[in-house]
């Protein structure tokens, strides 16, 4: 599994200048930081050859001419004249993430990780390398200072994402993933929503709603990603061996904040799919999931019921949190039956259990953990305190500085600082996250080979690395079609010292042997 972040991107002193531009800048400017101090990026160009966005997993492509410009994610960008962009505008990172300028956004996307909370880690890296990028901009003389934001919306009709991917049987059909799915993603909001102030697509309407995202979804299956968004992401592009591997590709969620919620929201999601992939998930249906997505999250007070084709329980009318319950349930009973007792699994299982139950009797006992709840808390209190209404703008530059990276500023940050958010690792695990990657995944040789042999790297992407020897020479593309192929245990000493005779040549052998494991 992995997690991909677009952050919002703002320039205070240089209102004029394009979002595109900036998040070319912030790019840019990790690049800069990285090479200064000695490490590598190595120049790496992404490898497009491999990317098939236009590719459904129902079973067709969509042709180029009938797609909305930003689902051509397997080209290179191009300027307003049509002509590429020739700065840096992907970075595959020491840590195996890729940190790039997806249309509009700066984005980081995590390397792959076998474990929630190793998700979480990794995730949480990506926000202090775009901080970092953003602090290297405010250094330099004479450049106006960028801002980055972990949050969803611009509040003027403009939604960006936070992304999940999680990789799944291909044997498993995709019909019954998606109706498995459905009522699961409607619900789970009630934990890892982000919070949001205003109702609609502008936030025109006041109020104070659970999910950043709910109201931006119009559809409830879909190959579209900015326009017309589904519950569920129809992207066949598996960036594995396709014949055994599907990567579901997941738009509905928000950019969490919270190690808690970003490690919960992982952690349930992907035993709800172990449950799909062994045919234990409930069996539940919604007579309108969109307007069930919209439903549950405008209302705080968790008591909003949605209707359901056939009853559950007794009952057509349920709340988001009766739907995780039925899920926590099942999740559950899937454990018990087939020996997951592990203490990963086991960790989420209380956690989910905990989360639901107080939720029901005790919402503000989860500000601790569930960033909509805290900023809630926050918001309603200083409304309370100055009589204000949701419509009032203050409570907006609320809702945007709660996101913002800047430890000195987001307010999300000073809740950390004074400990009133909980912490499930300490700081210096997620700033070896920055340097190292995951040792159990594919992503070990692809983060390891960009440190430590970066000279030698032309190109890459998520399963492919392309190697030339400094610059010359024949240019060879391995593929990493295995996903747990390329771990630190398979390739013991290969980095040690890049430098030494033979090194390149052991790097080839090495890649050739991760290329050949299935």
């Amino acid at each position: 599994m992995g997690l991909e972040t677009e952050y919002g991107v703002h320039a205070p002193a240089n209102p004029g200048a394009g979002h595109t531009v900036l998040s070319v800048e912030v790019v840019n400017a990790y690049a800069d930081l990285v090479t200064s101090r000695g490490g590598s990026v190595a120049g790496t160009e992404w490898d497009y050859g491999e990317e098939s966005p236009l590719v459904d997993a129902r079973g067709w492509t969509l042709p180029r001419s009938a797609a909305h410009p930003t689902q051509l994610t397997d080209q290179p960008l191009t300027d307003e004249t049509g002509q590429p962009v020739h700065l840096l505008m992907n970075l595959v990172l020491p840590n195996g993430a890729r940190f790039y300028v997806d249309h509009a956004h700066p984005e980081y996307s995590s390397p792959e990780t076998t474990n929630p909370l190793d998700a979480m880690v990794w995730d949480q890296a990506g926000d202090l390398v775009a901080l970092a990028a953003s602090q290297r901009i405010a250094q330099a003389d004479g450049q106006p200072q960028v801002l980055l934001y972990k949050n969803n919306t611009d509040n003027k009709s403009v939604s960006y994402g936070a992304h999940e991917n999680y990789l799944v049987a291909r044997s498993l059909d995709f019909g019954e993933l998606t109706a498995r799915l459905i009522p699961f993603f409607t619900a789970r909001q009630v934990i890892c929503g982000a919070g949001r102030v205003g109702i609609g697509p502008t936030g025109g309407a006041p109020g104070f709603q659970i999910s950043q995202r709910a109201d931006f979804f119009e559809e409830q299956v879909g190959l579209e990603t900015t326009v017309r968004r589904p519950i569920v992401n129809t992207r066949d592009e598996p960036h594995a061996d396709a014949d055994r591997y599907r990567r579901l590709h997941v738009i509905i969620g928000d950019a969490n904040l919270s190690q808690y919620a970003t490690w919960l929201r992982c952690g349930m999601t992907a035993l709800v799919l172990s449950m799909i992939e062994l045919g234990t998930a409930p069996e539940i249906e919604l007579a309108d999931p969109v307007t069930a997505l919209q439903s549950i999250s405008h209302d705080p007070t968790l008591r909003a019921t949605v209707p359901l084709i056939r009853p559950l329980d007794g009952t057509r009318e349920v709340t988001g949190l009766d739907l995780l319950e039925v899920y926590l349930r099942a999740a559950e009973a899937h454990v018990e039956r087939f020996g997951m007792a592990d203490p990963a699994t086991r960790d989420v299982l209380n956690a989910w259990r905990e989360a639901v139950q107080t939720l029901r009797t005790d919402p503000a006992a989860m500000a601790d953990r569930l960033d909509w709840v805290a900023k809630y808390q926050l918001l309603a209190g200083y409304r309370e305190r100055h009589g204000l209404g949701w419509d009032d703008p203050r409570l907006g530059m609320m809702d945007l500085q709660y996101a913002d990276l800047r430890p000195d500023k987001g307010l999300y940050q000073a809740l950390l600082r004074r400990g009133s958010i909980r912490r499930l690792v300490p700081d210096q695990d997620l700033h070896d996250a920055v340097a190292r990657p995951p040792r159990d995944t594919r992503a070990w040789v692809r983060g390891r080979t960009v440190e430590a042999f970066g000279r030698h790297v032309v190109g890459a992407s998520w399963d492919t690395l392309l190697v030339r020897q400094d610059g010359a020479g024949p240019l060879y593309r391995f593929h990493q079609r295995e996903p747990l192929a390329g771990s630190a245990a398979q390739v013991p000493g290969l980095f040690d010292d890049p430098r030494a005779a033979g090194a390149y040549d052991r790097l080839l052998e090495a890649l050739a042997r991760v290329q050949s494991r299935r």
